[in-house]
C-alpha cells in the first residue's frame, strides 16, 4: 500500500506543477475571474485544493484546523504555490514514516463547519489526491474558457513520462 501512496503523491506533485504552470499563462484579471457567471474563479479553485491539502497534511500531524486559507491570505499565484510545496513537502515527510498499522489507524477530526468525523489514514491519504484530481478537471474546464492551454495531466500520462521518458503533457 505504501509504494501506491508514494506514486500518487509523486503524480499530484508533478501535476500540480503541470497545473500552476498553465494558470500562469492568465493575467491577474482573468486568474480572479469567474469564467462563467456562478462558477468560482481559478484563482478562488486554487486556493481550495492547495488550503485542502495544507488542512490534511496538518490534521495528520496532530493539528487542530479551524480554518481555510482565504484570498486575502494567497493574493497571488506564488503564494498559492508555496503553500502547495508546504503541503507537498510535509506529505513527503510523513508518507514514509507511516507503518501499515498507521496507515490503519482512525484520525479523529472536526471538519471546518465544527461536525466530529473519524476516518483512517489510508482513506484521507487518498482522499487529498482524489480531492486534488477533481479539481484540476474544474481548473481545465476554466482555464479552456479563458483561452488558455491546459496540460494533460491524467495519471497515465505521468507514469508514461515517468517510466518511458516521454512528456505527454502539453
Amino acid at each position: 500500500m505504501q509504494d501506491d501512496l508514494f506514486a500518487l503523491y509523486e503524480y499530484n506533485r508533478w501535476a500540480t506543477a503541470h497545473l500552476v504552470k498553465a494558470v500562469g499563462q492568465l493575467s491577474p484579471e482573468q486568474y480572479g475571474q469567474e469564467p462563467v457567471p456562478g462558477w468560482s474563479s481559478v484563482r478562488d479553485t486554487m486556493i481550495h485544493v492547495a488550503g485542502a491539502t495544507d488542512i490534511w497534511s496538518r490534521r495528520l500531524q496532530g493539528e487542530t484546523v479551524t480554518s481555510r486559507p482565504t484570498e486575502q491570505e494567497l493574493p497571488t499565484l506564488d503564494d498559492v504555490v508555496r503553500l502547495f510545496d508546504k503541503a507537498h513537502d510535509a506529505f513527503d515527510r510523513l508518507l514514509p514514516t507511516l507503518t501499515p498499522e498507521q496507515l490503519a489507524t482512525i484520525l479523529a477530526y472536526r471538519n471546518l463547519a465544527g461536525d466530529d468525523f473519524q476516518l483512517p489514514v489510508w482513506a484521507i491519504l487518498r482522499h487529498v489526491v482524489n480531492h486534488a484530481t477533481y479539481h484540476r478537471g474544474q481548473i481545465a474546464s476554466k482555464l479552456k474558457r479563458l483561452g488558455a492551454n491546459c496540460p494533460d495531466t491524467d495519471f497515465v500520462f505521468w507514469v508514461i513520462e515517468k517510466t518511458q521518458g516521454i512528456a505527454l503533457s502539453r
